[in-house]
């Protein structure tokens, strides 16, 4: 009996590093061909955001689809209350103010589009989560390039909106790669 018990235990502890090593492959290897085809994405960020997913040392490449959209969709929630957080301060100047205003209604529209793109992976409608993850890069990159209409300017959302773009880069990498693969 204690051989056996013995037995179950190694066999245990094979399956869980056996399974954990696969799905770090899989998002090395999924992180590789993102940041290969996609020249904004770095192999850094992606893994470490992946990595960082709950689930995602067991997840399938349309498992990491799903994953990089929920990180949109954290990402955007986060920045959208980091903006509200920046609009309470009584000493921002106007140029500041209306900019952040601007991103504030970006980012705002931004959560039921991402929602909505998340509905649309669900139900493998790839090309309308496709537009609607698009609209989030555009939602970043306008938000950040409105700082840089006046010069000297610099944007307190520059990481932020950077990290919104990357992880939607990511997504959009990841879904052509799972409709790639017929998934």
């Amino acid at each position: 009996m204690k051989h056996l018990s013995s037995f179950f235990l190694f066999l245990s502890l094979f399956n869980l590093t056996f399974y954990g090593s696969t799905a770090q492959n899989l998002i090395q290897t999924t992180c590789k061909s993102c940041s290969k085809n996609e020249s904004s994405i770095t192999y850094g960020f992606c893994t470490s955001s992946l990595q960082a997913a709950p689930a995602s040392q067991c997840a399938t490449l349309r498992g990491l689809g799903m994953i990089s959209i929920r990180l949109i969709r954290y990402n955007v929630t986060d920045t959208r209350c980091h903006v509200k957080m920046l609009l309470k301060d009584k000493n921002l100047d106007f140029y500041n103010r209306s900019r952040l205003k601007v991103c504030l209604d970006l980012y705002s529209d931004a959560i039921p589009t991402i929602k909505l793109a998340m509905k649309s992976y669900n139900t493998k409608k790839y090309y309308d989560a496709n537009i609607q993850i698009s609209a989030i890069i555009a939602t970043a990159t306008t938000c950040e390039d409105g700082f840089k209409e006046k010069e000297g300017a610099v944007s307190p959302l520059t990481k932020r909106n950077d990290n919104t773009f990357q992880l939607s880069a990511i997504a959009l990498s990841v879904m052509n790669l799972v409709m790639n693969n017929n998934g």
